[in-house]
């Protein structure tokens, strides 16, 4: 997960501003984009993404729970989010949220090993390699630290 923000809207400019940091901390153009059926995607997509030159960035939208192409993956971490956001009543300002949706994404990416990519983090799975050892949570915190 590159990107994930706690907004009080669903408007254009929330949306772009997930595409522009997921741009920005991918330095990659993306080969495909799949989001649910919000409108405002749409418009973002067009704004963060589109041109006339090959290779473009292909958009799916409304995908279905089967297809093959999903988002089932970063829905279910968004379930996950939400329970615990009901959980955390503490959760109430926005900054506070979105504190704990960063250290989500720490965990998602680098410590938590996923069924579909066979027991490795994506990071494991990405090639990055940040030799944390046994307690991945410290390890982490020191490279943080120490940057």
């Amino acid at each position: 997960m590159l990107s994930n923000i706690i907004t009080k809207n669903r408007e254009i400019d929330d949306a772009r501003r997930v595409f522009a940091e997921a741009k920005s901390r991918a330095r990659t153009k993306p080969d495909t984009i799949i989001t649910n059926g919000l409108w405002s995607y749409v418009d973002a997509y067009r704004k963060e993404f589109f041109t006339l030159r090959n290779p473009r960035t292909k958009h799916i939208r409304n995908v279905g729970f089967r297809d093959k192409s999903n988002n089932n993956i970063i829905e279910r971490l968004h379930g996950t989010i939400r329970e615990r956001d009901n959980v955390m009543s503490a959760l109430k300002g926005i900054d506070s949220g979105q504190t704990i949706i960063d250290g989500l994404r720490v965990y998602y990416n680098f410590i938590r090993p996923h069924m579909s990519l066979n027991g490795k983090t994506p990071a494991e799975e990405a090639n990055i390699d940040l030799n944390l050892g046994e307690n991945k949570w410290r390890s982490i915190i020191r490279k943080a630290t120490t940057r």
